[in-house]
């Protein structure tokens, strides 16, 4: 069953044109009889880039019960759907309930430690590599198989939601969000009489779960963009099981559409 909306929250970039239309989009809103609240939210639209989308969602915690949308004020926009100058009709499409939602996994992150388990969420993707940008040596399974001794740069694991974005920057499958699931790609991987490594990606299905297991001491691990440096770390476990969250869709909205307007069209 579709939630109601009446309460918006709004997350706009801090340059000019997201201010400008964060201005004019609150306007609209108060207009048409929505309150502006980012704290009892029933939509939470971000005004900028893909970035600006990924810090909203996280900012609301990934909040299952509530959509999100995105208004593109950014360059590639992929996670966003409105452009300023359809403000208007958007909000008299939302006002006539003339949208659908869209379920996304999220994927669940737990780094193991000597004393400790990390745990994160992650839209887009984590990566995993050496601090010192050496070659970094990972044991990969899935559940308790084992899928890889890997050799080379690093290895990204992407949600579908995330495939889009650094995934496929290194070669990575563009997968439909409809389609729960996770993407191991390899960051120039060695292939040589030594290193016998997977040079293409491999994607996992929902039900299961990704393990690494580090051999460098001291790594980097970046998740949706931030990065840390963990030393000694045990295991890292990734799945998109369970975390779910909804983004805000017009009814004609469609992601094959989405793939040739943003990567096809000049």
């Amino acid at each position: 069953m579709m939630k109601v909306i009446k309460n918006v929250g709004l997350f706009p970039n801090d340059n000019e044109e997201s201010l400008n239309t964060y201005e004019k989009l609150k306007d609209y809103l108060i207009d048409s009889d929505y309150a502006i609240d980012s704290q009892n939210m029933d939509l939470a639209i971000s005004i900028g880039g893909d970035g600006s989308f990924l810090r909203m969602v996280k900012n609301c915690h990934f909040r299952d019960d509530m959509y999100y949308l995105g208004i593109n004020t950014g360059t590639l926009g992929f996670a966003t759907e409105i452009y300023p100058d359809s403000i208007e009709d958007f909000i008299k499409k939302l006002k006539e309930n003339k949208y659908k939602e869209e379920i996304i996994s999220v994927a669940e992150i737990k780094i193991y430690l000597d004393e400790e388990i990390a745990e994160f969420y992650s839209l887009n993707d984590i990566v995993i590599r050496d601090y010192q940008l050496n070659t970094i040596h990972l044991r990969a399974y899935v559940d308790d198989n084992i899928l890889e001794d890997f050799a080379g740069d690093g290895l990204l694991i992407s949600t579908s939601f995330g495939s889009s974005a650094y995934n496929l920057s290194f070669g990575g499958s563009i997968v439909y969000n409809e389609l729960h699931t996770l993407q191991i790609t390899p960051i120039a991987p060695l292939n040589n009489k030594s290193y016998r490594t997977l040079l293409n990606s491999v994607i996992i299905p929902e039900e299961r779960r990704i393990k690494i297991i580090p051999q460098n001491k001291e790594i980097i691990i970046t998740i949706d963009g931030k990065n840390k440096v963990y030393n000694n770390v045990k295991k890292i476990e990734v799945s998109v099981k369970d975390k779910r969250i909804k983004c805000l869709r017009m009814y004609d909205y469609d992601y094959t559409k989405k793939i040739n307007e943003k990567f096809l069209k000049g």
